[in-house]
């Protein structure tokens, strides 16, 4: 979708907060389509507004905190007669149910996760000024839900395309299940419908995500059809990059493997979250993978699938988890040496198995392995830019930073999460110039911490970028 004001309703205007992982983006983007679409205003400031909505994450603690902060600062807002109504939405009310009303009473309406696409009506009915059924939450639905026609938060350049809903896993804890139901596959036509209408849009990278991402088909086809979705996106014109996230190792296929190997399209970047190699660990985590299966994955992507980066994440200080299980680990990601990794201290989530087990540690000491893991994988990571000064890249440029320099990405770097490549355009030749949505050849010079500074070689004038605003500017992403 293109444009954020209608003439149905022209004086109605909303502010929009969104909050979480990029499939709450996801839901956000539809939100905000849906609201377009029926003629609601979307303004930048809340302060004025005549509504804000806040789709909030609820995955664990630190998330709910911080949809819980931004909600009270929109309810501030309305006490002082600044805006007229706060409609909370997403995975906080779906995890909390009325009890977010109880403890937060001045929300005025509250929507679950799977009410997203009755968010006109929603605030149709905070206009009318009705104050009774406030809670708005649907089933899991039966099939996918549609997340076309949507009104992109992201640069006009890249987006996030969700291939399925909800997760088979019993982690023992995550509460993901809870959240979002179980597994529903989005058929293939419907991913490849969507990815045309984001590539016609300008869309040049498409990030699928999901919650179980080698999942995808086996509850809808009766067996796994990843490859096949991926064979049928890398024909959407229009589409140069293809990235994948949320590969969890069970159902790696050699046949998936091959065919990101041998793909022009599929990026050799992996993002794999792991959360533990310790036999003991994995098991009372339910993950249903153990350590040798693990290292034989690992071990077998690196070899088929060249300039190989792998993302991955880990949870230390799960319960029970002992100094030398957590020793164990450490080894194991210096000598794994992923190129991208994030460490997270495990939290208590209620409602979760792990709640239940035994040798729950302290949050000091948590806090410690995280921040030890992560300082041994800082090396690692340093180390892992420096091998790439020197050589020329394909970097994807998102914006400017001023003086001619520009911010992009290579390969290596999903966008928020990993690093960035700053671009000077002093070395193109003349009459040529960066733009946002570019992809150039830049020459790396250097690496600064996590970041790589390099130089434009060229830019390609059979894809020129849009002079266009690069993302919607106005809808606040924490």
């Amino acid at each position: 979708m293109s444009g954020f004001e209608s003439p149905i309703k022209p004086s109605v205007t909303y502010a929009f907060v969104s909050l979480g992982c990029p499939k709450n983006l996801v839901d956000s983007e539809k939100m905000l389509g849906t609201l377009a679409l029926d003629g609601y205003t979307l303004v930048s400031d809340p302060d004025g507004a005549d509504f804000v909505i806040v789709n909030t994450c609820g995955f664990i603690e630190q998330s709910r905190a911080e949809s819980k902060a931004v909600i009270r600062e929109m309810l501030d807002l309305k006490k002082a007669g600044k805006t007229k109504g706060v409609i909370v939405a997403g995975c906080l009310p779906q995890r909390l149910g009325p009890a977010l009303i109880d403890e937060l009473p001045e929300i005025d309406h509250i929507v679950g996760v799977f009410g997203r696409d009755e968010i006109n009506r929603v605030a149709d009915h905070l206009l009318g000024g009705a104050r009774e059924q406030r809670e708005l939450f649907r089933p899991a639905p039966l099939k996918a839900m549609d997340d076309r026609s949507r009104l992109r938060i992201t640069p006009r350049h890249y987006a996030y395309l969700k291939i399925s809903e909800g997760c088979d896993r019993t982690c023992t804890f995550c509460s993901i299940p809870k959240m979002r139901g179980k597994h529903i596959t989005k058929p293939i036509e419907a991913v490849v419908q969507e990815a045309q209408e984001l590539a016609k849009d300008g869309v040049r990278e498409l990030i699928l995500v999901a919650q179980d991402t080698t999942y995808y088909g086996l509850d809808l086809y009766g067996k796994l059809r990843l490859v096949d979705l991926l064979k049928e996106l890398e024909k959407v014109e229009g589409i140069d990059w293809l990235r994948l996230m949320y590969l969890y190792p069970i159902n790696f296929t050699d046949e998936l493997i091959d065919t990101i190997a041998e793909s022009p399209k599929i990026l050799p970047y992996l993002d794999m979250p792991l959360q533990h190699i310790n036999d003991s660990v994995l098991k009372r985590m339910q993950r249903r993978v153990n350590r040798d299966q693990t290292i034989e994955l690992i071990n077998k992507l690196r070899e088929r699938i060249e300039n190989l980066v792998l993302r991955t994440t880990f949870v230390v200080g799960f319960p029970g988890e002992t100094d030398v299980q957590f020793q164990e680990l450490k080894q194991f990601v210096e000598e794994a040496e992923f190129e991208r990794m994030g460490v997270f201290p495990y939290s208590p989530e209620p409602g979760t198995p792990a709640m239940k087990l035994d040798g729950h540690l302290p949050d000091d000491v948590k806090e410690e392995r995280r921040d030890e893991l992560m300082e041994l994988q800082q090396d690692i990571a340093f180390g892992f830019g420096d091998s790439l000064v020197g050589y020329e890249l394909d970097v994807l440029i998102d914006e400017p930073m001023g003086d001619g320099v520009w911010a992009g990405r290579a390969f290596c770097d999903a966008p928020d999460i990993d690093a960035t490549v700053y671009v000077s355009d002093a070395e193109l030749p003349e009459g040529q110039r960066l733009a946002a949505g570019q992809m150039v050849p830049v020459e790396i010079l250097e690496r600064r911490d996590y970041d790589l500074i390099g130089v434009a070689m060229d830019v390609d004038p059979t894809r020129p970028a849009d002079d266009a605003k690069s993302a919607l500017p106005i809808v606040r992403v924490v």
